[in-house]
């Protein structure tokens, strides 16, 4: 087993740089009314039925009962769009970027991965013992705009303010054209919070296990409310790690370094954790994805999680998480108990399951993104690119490694990753004539399966 290769990460942090420092908007917000719902009903029929029903239908309904002078007034209280109106906005933008064809290929792409994520997570196979979720059952609808952000998405129990049955994912419209890395946070966004918000008691009951677990090993009780009180974002990223193996790892860290680059700090790891902030500090969000990526039932796990410590530990300075200075040591030992807690602990609100009995990433996965990579990563015709078993998160996992490696050119393994991600996208069922709520039930299940060898002479 190869060592991973970094030695082109620090290109792939200015790719993210340069992207996260565009500040293109996207489409402006849609702000007259009678406009606004003639766009919505020519954009109508661009959606599959599944979103006309779970995301058309409920937002036309808020609109009429909104009425012109409500949705006005809705704008006028949330000029800056971080509530209700951010919300609306994004909702409409999501139908109308679909249906007009803004960025027409790379959403195809993004809603690939979206859609990808969230499936493998409710999918009958993986699912299986499992009720389906409280919430939503269809994946994500995304669309591009507040470079601000950064990625991000609205849950559905967010979006069911409107009537939503799905939530909203958000990319800046500049990922559109590079900045690869931000597309290994779409693990975070989808498979993390969007699956954590579809069930019921889901999020409470992890960080009642995380409070439990650091405190049972002798932690301090201030450590283990500061990790439990993030419990969101936190099991988003050993979510994210779950579904894109390594690669949503050394994705995390190259893309915080980028933003805090881009955002007027140092392109560093923060050693802070704030009391206000959600997220915890930088440098634990490392110490987690490489003690998540240690539990991954792949062969090199170790070699991964041990190179992604060290990279990690090249970022290491004073930690101070709210008013509280923790040693390096202390920090580590208390990401890998919160790791293990999230992925390993049985859950009663998944029917006593742990989370990562329902994803992880093997040596099959592993090998599948090898397979993809070496097709990025060359000038070959992109059709020989398709492997038996291959989803989108596969493709995002390739492109972010193969990256990595010496002398990559990341301009063009993006673009290659895009066309691959368009093409998955337009052969989805759940984005055709039909209501398929996940194409990853959509499987025959055979009794045999005849050799390679014998199935191309018989060709």
């Amino acid at each position: 087993m190869n060592q991973p290769d970094f030695s082109n990460l620090q290109a792939c942090v200015e790719d993210a740089k340069t992207a996260a420092l565009d500040t293109n908007a996207g489409p402006a917000d849609p702000t007259d009314y009678r406009q606004l719902l003639i766009r919505l009903e020519a954009a109508r029929e661009k959606l599959p039925p599944l979103y006309r029903e779970k995301v058309f239908q409920p937002i036309a309904r808020a609109l009429d009962e909104l009425s012109e002078s409500g949705f006005v007034e809705l704008l006028k209280r949330d000029p800056d769009r971080e509530r209700e109106a951010g919300l609306l906005m994004d909702i409409v933008q999501a139908i109308l970027q679909n249906g007009e064809g803004y960025e027409q290929t790379a959403t195809d792409a993004f809603q690939e991965v979206v859609s990808d994520l969230y499936d493998g997570f409710l999918s009958a196979g993986d699912r299986a013992g499992i009720k389906p979720p409280d919430h939503s059952v269809i994946a994500p609808l995304v669309k591009w705009g507040r470079p601000q952000y950064g990625p991000y998405t609205w849950p559905v129990d967010a979006a069911a303010h409107f009537g939503l049955e799905t939530g909203i994912v958000n990319l800046p419209p500049s990922h559109a054209k590079q900045g690869l890395l931000a597309w290994s946070a779409l693990a975070h966004e989808t498979a993390g919070h969007d699956i954590l918000h579809a069930d019921t008691g889901l999020l409470q009951e992890l960080s009642q296990v995380v409070r439990q677990e650091l405190i049972g090993q002798k932690f301090s009780r201030s450590l283990a409310e500061y990790w439990a009180l993030r419990i969101d974002e936190t099991a988003s990223d050993v979510l994210g790690v779950l579904n894109m193996g390594p690669a949503a790892g050394i994705g995390l860290i190259g893309y915080f370094r980028a933003l805090n680059g881009a955002w007027g700090g140092t392109p560093k790891l923060r050693n802070t954790g704030p009391d206000y902030d959600p997220h915890p500090a930088d440098i634990l969000r490392g110490y987690l994805a490489a003690e998540t990526v240690r539990l991954l039932r792949f062969d090199g796990a170790p070699l991964w999680a041990d190179a992604l410590a060290a990279e990690t530990d090249k970022d290491l300075g004073t930690i101070v998480l709210g008013r509280t200075t923790v040693d390096a040591d202390t920090a580590k030992r208390s990401a890998a108990a919160v790791a293990a807690a999230i992925a390993e602990s049985p859950l009663k609100s998944l029917e006593d399951h742990a989370l990562a009995q329902i994803q992880n990433w093997h040596d099959r996965d592993e090998q599948i993104a090898a397979s993809i990579r070496s097709h990025l990563a060359s000038a070959g015709d992109l059709n020989d690119c398709y492997v038996s078993g291959m989803y989108a998160a596969h493709v995002v996992a390739a492109a972010v490694t193969g990256a990595l490696g010496q002398g990559a050119n990341i301009p063009e393994i993006f673009q290659r990753m895009v066309t691959v991600l368009k093409s998955m996208h337009d052969a989805n069922p759940a984005w055709g004539p039909l209501y398929v709520r996940h194409p990853g039930d959509l499987q025959p299940h055979r009794v045999y399966t005849r050799p390679a060898a014998e199935s191309v002479a018989a060709g």
